[in-house]
């Protein structure tokens, strides 16, 4: 081996292993992640239990729940796409528990089209699962009050523009149906988990960089032969 390969061939094992150690991180995150899976599925096929004014994120998020009581025809509407039932809005309503609470309630998907429809503020029971949801970054933009479209639902900032217990139920069943609304109930398939493609790619990065690693010390001791 020549002076001139050793700086190449430096470069090239530190690019390796800092490339080989990211996808290691990744598979590490991927088994983790299918353990908060496991755990939530746990929780969503669990017989559902009277929803609990006092839940508490850590304890109770994903945890099914029944209710009844009726919406109060405030509603908020989250512009959201992607959704198994296309593009529209999430309407997250004030309800009226039967004991007077006030609570939110995600009850489904509206179609862009009727907006304008007249929401439903009649008796209802409803099964479903409670979420804290934080859809909110630094980019997400302000919502738009006038026209009532928000871009997030953040539990906490919903809770106090609407007045009610900070809490929010997502809809899986509704008796009887708001007849606007397609119901979106939570499940795992819609939990992203991408840890197992980054560790790929990863991976495959520190291989090509291995074989560029060694192609230029090829040439390298090609040129001092």
């Amino acid at each position: 081996m020549t002076k001139r390969m050793i700086l190449p061939l430096l470069f090239g094992l530190v690019g390796c292993a800092i490339l080989i150690s990211l996808g290691t991180w990744q598979v590490q995150r991927l088994a983790w992640k299918e353990g908060v899976l496991a755990e939530i599925e746990a929780r969503l096929a669990a017989d559902p239990t009277p929803v609990p004014l006092a839940g508490r994120e850590a304890e109770d998020e994903y945890r099914r729940v029944t209710l009844a009581g009726t919406p109060t025809g405030e509603e908020l509407h989250v512009l959201a796409s992607g959704t198994g039932a296309g593009t529209g809005y999430r309407v997250v309503s004030k309800f009226l528990l039967e004991n007077g609470q006030p609570i939110l309630v995600d009850l489904g998907l509206l179609p862009l089209d009727a907006k304008e429809a007249a929401p439903r503020t009649k008796f209802m029971q409803l099964t479903g699962t409670l979420l804290w949801p934080d859809d909110q970054n630094s980019s997400t933009p302000e919502p738009d009050l006038d026209g009532n479209i928000w871009f997030a639902r953040n539990v906490e900032t919903m809770s106090a523009f609407m007045r009610t217990r900070t809490l929010m139920v997502v809809a899986s069943t509704a008796t009887p149906a708001d007849p606007r609304l397609t119901p979106l109930p939570i499940a795992t398939a819609n939990i992203p988990n991408d840890h197992l493609q980054y560790a790929i790619t990863w991976f495959l990065l520190a291989a090509a960089w291995a074989g560029m690693t060694g192609y230029l010390l090829w040439r390298i001791r090609q040129r001092t032969v």
